[in-house]
């Protein structure tokens, strides 16, 4: 691979991005020192935020861009960029977080569980990491993160799991997630930048790319039961608060509009931020259906995701030179290894960019960016909403990047297996 000449500004910004990858792999080292010297303690745990790490690098960045190109250079770029994904997975997120939505979600997971003839605790446990994940392909992945994360949270996570469990979950929710929003064009980040030019509809991805997701899912997440069954069996509480379940249709209703809503218009802020003020205010009036909104969560997602997009949109010069003149198979391969290094929706974008591609470079390159989705944090949109959710659940509350890359490794390779070896 021969990379093009770069300029000063994206030398700079790559040299940036690599130091806030290795940051990430990092958090669990400024989480402990934390708790070594108390005295800066406020300092190690904002650093040990994974949320805050791409926003404070783009932070960086920007500065880095105001004294090497001035400041009408370097507003000019942030105002080219594009914040809809960030401010989109902030409204989903709250939204689908919801008392009324998870209440709805709950009430369908127990009526399938008494389906099965198996203890509720590992049929639930079953359910939140292959149904809701596949969920994803229609109320879109960020609004099937935020459910299955609360739901593994609420019933398993705060019970005292080992952490090996918990890891394992983790990592096979990241990865299902990322792969299970590939029936649908319009569901999966990765897949919506490419869709329109493609022409890939919804028939094109099921027959495609749908089938082996969900012979995946189910596969995945079957295996990770059936090895903890005893765990679960024991530890589990899936019930839940019988009184907070309780929720008026009407009330119900009115929240999953307005998150159908907000799916609908996601590609337009002006109606989606809209839609969200008038679901703030809907929840002031019915406050006592309601339980907190997780606001301060969903912007500290979405401080991530605009970070990713200011440190991103300088990445291209490199990430398309490795990208081209690419044998399929190999291709996928590394399309699934940048995508735990970037987001896979960057990665997509930055592909449909190259004219005259054939069908199986198409494939390859989508294939490969929802494959690798569950690898790291960065690697797929959703990831940080589920991060944010659970990390309380670990020990100094927070994820070990290498722990999460362990735990996804076998999922992400029975997702390669699908892609590859299926169809």
């Amino acid at each position: 691979m021969t990379l093009p000449a770069a300029s000063t500004p994206e030398l700079v910004a790559a040299i940036i991005f690599s130091v806030a990858v290795l940051h990430t792999f990092s958090t669990k080292f400024f989480a402990h020192l934390a708790h070594l010297q108390p005295r800066h303690a406020g300092l190690w745990h904002l650093l040990a935020e994974v949320e805050v790490v791409f926003g404070f690098w783009a932070f960086v960045l920007v500065v880095s861009l105001l004294w090497m190109s001035g400041q009408e250079a370097a507003v000019s770029y942030l105002e080219a960029r594009n914040f809809g994904e960030p401010m989109f997975v902030f409204v989903v997120m709250v939204i689908a977080a919801s008392r009324p939505i998870v209440s709805t979600v709950i009430g369908a997971i127990r009526l399938i569980a008494t389906m099965i003839p198996v203890s509720r605790e590992v049929t639930v446990f079953f359910l939140c990491l292959s149904v809701v994940p596949l969920l994803g392909s229609f109320i879109t992945e960020p609004a099937a993160m935020t459910l299955a994360a609360l739901l593994l949270r609420d019933g398993y996570f705060r019970h005292g799991l080992s952490n090996r469990l918990k890891y394992a979950a983790l990592g096979m929710l990241f990865v299902n997630v990322s792969i299970g929003g590939v029936m649908t064009h319009f569901a999966a980040p990765p897949v919506l930048m490419v869709a329109s030019k493609w022409q890939w509809d919804a028939l094109f991805m099921f027959s495609h790319f749908g089938w082996k997701a969900a012979s995946a899912v189910f596969f995945n997440a079957l295996v990770l039961t059936w090895f903890f069954r005893h765990e679960l069996a024991e530890k589990g509480h899936p019930q839940g608060d019988g009184e907070a379940l309780r929720m008026p249709l009407t009330v119900a209703s009115i929240h999953l509009l307005f998150l159908v809503g907000v799916v609908l218009f996601a590609h337009h802020p002006v109606v989606f931020m809209g839609l969200f003020l008038f679901f703030l205010g809907y929840t002031e009036a019915y406050k006592q259906h309601q339980d907190r909104l997780i606001l301060r969560e969903g912007l500290l997602v979405a401080f991530f995701l605009s970070g990713l997009v200011v440190l991103g949109g300088l990445q291209q010069w490199w990430l398309q030179a490795a990208l081209t003149d690419v044998e399929p198979t190999v291709l996928y391969f590394l399309a699934t290894a940048l995508t735990a290094v970037t987001d896979n929706a960057a990665l997509t974008y930055l592909a449909s960019l190259v004219e005259g591609v054939s069908p199986a470079f198409k494939y390859a390159v989508v294939a490969g960016a929802v494959t690798g989705g569950g690898l790291t944090i960065i690697a797929n949109a959703p990831n940080p909403a589920g991060a944010a959710i659970l990390k309380g659940s670990f020990d100094d509350e927070s994820i070990s990047p290498l722990g999460l890359f362990l735990a996804a490794l076998p999922p992400t390779c029975v997702a390669i297996f699908a892609f590859q070896a299926l169809g």
